[in-house]
């Protein structure tokens, strides 16, 4: 099975997601990212997902639950790169994303782990 690569940046966790995301691949990062959170004792998670045009309502949970996982593991997550049309479907499913904080860009990013502490 495929998996998305997580690289590691100190205590930063970095995710660019570059391929359709399925359900199952969905699954594999959620549970390679908390492991991965765990083992490098990392303090903040990016999640890069500026190459998808499409997000479904479990893709757009699953963000939600890795968020949340991240911070009961300690670790912030940022979600960067979301295309306009990823947000519009993602309010018209009415999925709040609730606890990711969002930048643009990766460089934007880093800065508001930076301002949180985490890097």
């Amino acid at each position: 099975m495929e998996r998305i690569p997580i690289l590691t940046m100190g205590k930063l966790l970095l995710v660019t997601i570059q391929v359709d995301m399925h359900d199952r691949l969905a699954l594999a990062l959620q549970d390679d990212l908390t492991n991965r959170i765990v083992k490098d004792g990392a303090r903040g998670v990016l999640i890069d997902i500026s190459s998808l045009d499409v997000v479904d309502s479990f893709i757009g949970r699953m963000i939600g639950n890795t968020a949340a996982m991240a911070r009961v593991l300690d670790a912030e997550t940022v979600v960067v790169g979301m295309q306009p049309s990823v947000a519009i479907t993602l309010v018209e499913l009415g999925l709040a994303l609730t606890g990711v904080r969002t930048a643009l860009n990766v460089e934007k990013g880093m800065a508001l782990l930076a301002r949180g502490g985490t890097v």
